[in-house]
């Protein structure tokens, strides 16, 4: 199913300012500033896969939340699969948004790390059951950690702080996992 359209509903804008748009089937967001933007889904999900299309300019740092919440503070925390621009190219690895850092950087899985290219469309595709969080990009395994203590929340495509942020997703669909 896919299920983002251009008016945004069921989704609202958390954290910095950043620019989000949808336009014939293709999300932008861009230039955050005051820290990083969130669009983020109104509902929670627990398994699920989704699969999707994404591009980032060169500078950019991107993600895309899973199973997060909000903090006390309002702030967003949770789950992160990296969309990551930079020489390092941990596209795909897991990070731990607002509470502890890297889960599962991808220093070490020089495969996982040539996946990714800059610039281009680049197929993702997360899947969450139970403690599992798997990820692949562009058909390669990235992460498989099965330590996940959230099982359920809500989803979020991230623009990062710094307002040097270009990044388009597409072709997004999710599907839950049959018990």
């Amino acid at each position: 199913m896919s299920w983002i359209g251009p008016d945004f509903s069921g989704w609202e804008i958390a954290g910095g300012k950043a620019d989000f748009q949808f336009s014939q089937g293709i999300l932008t967001g861009e230039g955050a500033s005051g820290g990083n933007a969130f669009l983020v889904s109104k509902k929670a999900f627990g398994d699920f896969e989704l699969t999707c299309q994404v591009r980032i300019q060169p500078e950019g740092n991107s993600g895309i939340q899973i199973r997060s919440h909000y903090r006390g503070d309002g702030k967003v925390a949770g789950y992160q699969v990296e969309i990551d621009s930079s020489e390092r190219a941990w596209s795909g690895g897991l990070y731990d948004e607002g509470r502890t850092g890297w889960i599962a950087s991808l220093e070490g899985n020089e495969e996982a790390r040539e996946s990714f290219k800059v610039g281009e469309w680049n197929r993702y595709r997360i899947r969450c059951e139970g403690n599992q969080i798997r990820t692949w990009v562009n058909g390669v395994s990235c992460v498989n950690w099965n330590q996940a203590k959230d099982i359920s929340g809500f989803i979020a495509f991230q623009v990062h702080g710094g307002g040097k942020t270009k990044v388009a997703w597409k072709d997004i669909e999710m599907q839950g996992i049959a018990k």
